[in-house]
């Protein structure tokens, strides 16, 4: 029974000694996760080094002025009908080059050719008519003098002359007009270019204005450019303009302003500027679409900031700054930009003293703590 006894007190005493170190390791685990859960929740402090932060400094700027647009010739026509008639025969079709004077097409001079022997028929008669009335009139102007007819009898022979050569002067400009028109039955270019559109068929009956022929000359073209009126009193002919076209990838191409319209566009605001390009290979189409920059004359100085120290969010153009240990997000209102130098102005919402992140830092947040470092150059920002 003692024996027994004396078992179950060891038994005991080694599940209490048990009991003891397992409840001391619990209590060392958590004596030493304590101050890493308080290190956890502890608010960071950011640290930036002097290349970090800028301030607004006040610069000459050199800013560039986009401009678009779709390439048009400076020189095309629409070649019209000028007689009616049916077609005979085209000489030119979609895309073929036509020197000026080329013929490009014949109208049927039939009914022309019957107008014009019409007239000429009319015009013989009316000089017989002329001839018949003159020696009447000179006969009569003897008789009066001899006194053998009255004086109405010799103004009635006079009036009938000039009547007979006033219609005599009808028709002789009758002919002419006839010949005109069977002249512009042979269609010709008013001007050398490239053929853009063929609008009939050979044997298609037209009549006068009907469109035959449009033709554009490539060798020099324009951009109609829309610009902000805001903006226009920055420009002047002769400016030059870098572009590039759709379709040739980053080959760059020079124009010029050429001229300026002097009103605004309806609707819009806007003023178009016409660029200048020249085309001497031809290998620019009319119809592309091209974009580009003017480089403007340099501004007096102005306060600005890198590019790279503003952000645009919902709209909202905004820069952060670093106040009172603390980042601070603040709206700007910028100006012209410097795309050379990569500055923009700064209108306002930036104060001249404060310090702001030149670059793009991410996960930052309004209100939080941040300071320069201890070992960088330069003035501790307050």
């Amino acid at each position: 029974m003692a024996i027994f006894t004396k078992k179950r007190v060891i038994w005991g005493l080694g599940a209490v000694l048990v009991l003891g170190l397992v409840g001391g390791g619990i209590v060392a685990r958590a004596s030493k996760e304590s101050p890493v859960s308080d290190t956890k929740n502890a608010p960071v402090t950011l640290e930036f080094s002097s290349a970090d932060l800028t301030r607004v400094e006040a610069q000459p700027l050199r800013p560039r002025l986009r401009v678009s647009g779709s390439l048009q010739p400076v020189h095309q026509t629409v070649v019209k009908a000028k007689v009616p008639g049916e077609i005979k025969s085209l000489a030119a079709r979609e895309g073929e080059a036509v020197g000026s004077g080329k013929v490009l097409a014949q109208v049927d001079t039939s009914d022309s050719e019957a107008r014009l022997a019409e007239k000429i028929g009319n015009l013989d008669a009316a000089r017989a008519q002329l001839a018949l009335a003159e020696k009447t009139r000179t006969s009569n102007l003897a008789l009066l003098k001899q006194g053998f007819i009255s004086q109405n009898a010799y103004d009635s022979a006079a009036t009938t002359f000039d009547a007979n050569r006033g219609t005599l002067h009808v028709w002789e400009a009758q002919v002419q007009l006839a010949r005109y028109a069977l002249r512009d039955a042979t269609v010709v270019a008013p001007l050398g270019g490239m053929v853009a559109k063929r609008h009939v068929q050979p044997g298609e009956r037209v009549s006068i204005d009907t469109p035959l022929f449009t033709i554009v000359d490539l060798r020099e073209l324009e951009l109609q450019a829309p610009v902000p009126a805001v903006d226009v009193p920055l420009l002047q002919a002769g400016m030059a303009v870098s572009l590039q076209v759709d379709g040739f990838g980053a080959e760059p191409f020079t124009g010029r302003i050429s001229r300026i319209n002097p009103s605004t566009e309806p609707g819009t605001r806007s003023i178009l500027v016409y660029v200048s390009l020249a085309n001497p290979g031809g290998k620019l189409r009319a119809g592309m679409f091209a974009s580009g920059e003017v480089l403007l004359a340099a501004t007096q100085p102005v306060p600005t900031l890198p590019a790279t120290a503003l952000r645009k969010e919902g709209g909202e153009t905004f820069a952060w700054l670093l106040e009172d240990g603390k980042l601070a997000r603040r709206a700007v209102s910028v100006g012209q930009r410097d795309e050379t130098q990569g500055r923009v102005e700064v209108l306002k919402g930036i104060p001249a003293d404060a310090w702001v992140l030149a670059g793009k830092f991410d996960l930052i947040k309004e209100g939080q703590a941040a300071k320069l470092k201890s070992d960088a150059p330069g003035a501790k920002p307050q």
